[in-house]
């Protein structure tokens, strides 16, 4: 969250950025709201300043015997407490609204960040890997009819155990997403990340202190209520990225400046609603309610977190460098950041095999499998995430930083669709060969049940 002092000196540039970002947020109200906080405790102040001068006049009077004086100055010495009770009251109900208020305002961008109100103003940095693409198949058959072809992915069925927006990976499939966790994760720990494997349900704080609280609860799964009911930190949902449990492992500490950079990788399950996005990507498996992603999350030192934001990039790009898998690099523009980033690149990988309008000279469609986001010290704030740059030093809140590396469901389809072969197999780009047991092709295998037979044979 923002700091109240910073929302209060520096209330334009606050507003510009609410204006840049298009978020519905009425900040007058929130600074009427705080000049009657600040107007209260001022006279809390005055009024407790009062009645410690009256005791001690009680005491003096007291001592002199003025029975008459004392009584009239215990009596005001009672009106005050009153009074001061009632001013403490409304104070105290102000600063809970006003801590609810503070949350719903985003992160103001970064002076470097396009201005724009929506992805159609992104801009494109660069692109790997078009400069020498592989030979493709005439016709490149999308992921979810290849998936059913080869019997690896499996929706139908899922349908039928979970509900629509849910897959079965079978076979080959299973093995593949398992390789590329595997292999994801070794390379980062090439890049010096220590693993971390979390839990999966999180407490409403800690949805709060990454900023996926209040504005995304409808996107996520909460366990043993309704996404419409007050929440409270008793409440436990379901993990939408593990951004949400490592940033908070720290929540509340003082790490010492020996601590950073601290780099931890996760792999989790995710589980979301995407609430807004009802009635699109019906089939496959580009968006779906669960899917498998290893995170990279960095705790820094407020002056070198834009340096580690390129270099977490560079960490999450060399992912799909390996693979060999064409992607480019877009820098949002201030209207598509997310509610808690100051500056945000996205990765997005190409898959030749649906033509989209969006999509490059070749054909296909981009695909986002990572955002590199720098949240500066926005998260710190909401979690207590602080650090004491001396030891003797007072403690100041540090700079959090994520990125995904990669989201897998994505990354499949890109290898399904890139490395398919004529003949319907796909080639298995040979840094997995290893994870996969030295397997060099996916050939799929026969489908089991009724299903299988033809209508001929069923009857």
């Amino acid at each position: 969250m923002l700091d109240r002092t910073y929302i209060r000196e520096n209330t334009a540039e606050v507003r510009d950025a609410l204006e840049n970002r298009g978020a519905d947020v009425d900040l007058d109200e929130f600074l009427e709201l705080d000049e009657r906080w600040r107007e209260l405790k001022a006279r809390g102040d005055d009024l407790r300043h009062e009645r410690n001068q009256i005791t001690k006049e009680i005491g003096k009077l007291v001592a002199e015997g003025k029975e008459e004086e004392r009584e009239e100055a215990i009596k005001r010495s009672r009106e005050l407490k009153a009074e001061i009770e009632e001013v403490e009251e409304e104070g105290v109900e102000l600063e809970e609204e006003l801590r609810e208020r503070i949350h719903e305002i985003p992160q103001v961008p970064h002076e470097s960040v396009p201005l724009g109100l929506d992805e159609r103003h992104n801009v494109e940095d660069r692109r790997w890997g078009f400069d020498d693409l592989r030979d493709l198949p005439d016709e490149v058959t999308p992921h979810y009819d290849l998936g059913e072809d080869l019997d690896i992915i499996d929706e139908e069925r899922a349908a039928k155990t979970t509900g629509s927006g849910f897959y079965f990976l079978k076979g080959e499939g299973a093995q593949l997403e398992h390789a590329l966790i595997q292999f994801m994760m070794d390379i980062h720990r090439e890049q010096g990340y220590v693993d971390v494997f979390p839990p999966i349900p999180v407490k409403s704080a800690s949805m709060r202190g990454t900023g996926q609280l209040p504005k995304f609860a409808d996107d996520a799964y909460r366990l043993g209520g309704s996404n419409e009911e007050e929440y409270d930190d008793d409440d436990l949902w379901l993990c939408p990225t593990a951004e949400v449990p490592v940033t908070n492992m720290y929540a509340n500490e003082i790490l010492l400046d020996d601590d950073l950079p601290l780099k931890h990788q996760a792999y989790t399950p995710n589980f979301r609603r995407e609430a807004g996005e009802h009635g699109t990507e019906t089939r496959g498996i580009v968006r779906v309610h669960q899917f498998n992603k290893v995170e990279l999350v960095n705790f820094v030192e407020p002056e070198d977190s834009y340096d580690r934001l390129e270099e977490l990039l560079g960490e999450a790009e060399e992912v799909l460098k390996r693979l060999g898998l064409p992607y480019r690099i877009l820098e949002l523009c201030t209207g598509d950041l997310t509610f808690a980033s100051a500056k945000t690149y996205d990765i997005e990988v190409w898959a030749p095999g649906d033509d989209m309008d969006d999509g490059p000279d070749e054909g296909g469609r981009w695909l986002e499998v990572s955002s590199a986001s720098n949240f500066e010290d926005f998260q710190a704030r909401r979690a207590g995430l602080r650090y004491r740059p001396e030891r003797h030093e007072s403690a100041e809140y540090l700079h959090t930083l994520n990125a995904s590396g990669l989201a897998i469901p994505r990354v499949m389809v890109a290898i399904l669709e890139y490395y398919q072969n004529e003949d319907g197999t796909v080639t298995i780009p040979e840094p997995l060969q290893p994870y996969m047991g030295g397997k060099e092709v996916i050939e799929g295998h026969e489908k089991v049940g009724e299903s299988a037979l033809g209508a001929g044979e069923r009857e």
